[in-house]
């Protein structure tokens, strides 16, 4: 196995992320946020907590193509 400059084959990968922060209510994100939205807006990702996804739903399929419904 191969290890990468530093010394441990973990790393400090989880540190090299930045936190993820609710783009609407600024909730931050307790480690990886698998329920959460991501909306990619003018080539920016932006995620959503959960509690700010289920509030605009109907916002947010109502700009999706019918295809994806």
């Amino acid at each position: 196995m191969t290890s990468l400059p530093g010394g441990t084959d973990h790393g400090d990968f989880a540190a090299q992320r930045p936190a993820l922060v609710c783009a609407r209510c600024g909730t931050p994100a307790d480690g990886p946020p698998p329920t959460w939205t991501c909306s990619v807006e003018g080539g920016v990702r932006r995620y959503f907590c959960d509690a700010c996804s289920r509030k605009n739903l109907r916002s947010i399929e109502g700009r999706l193509d019918s295809a994806w419904w």
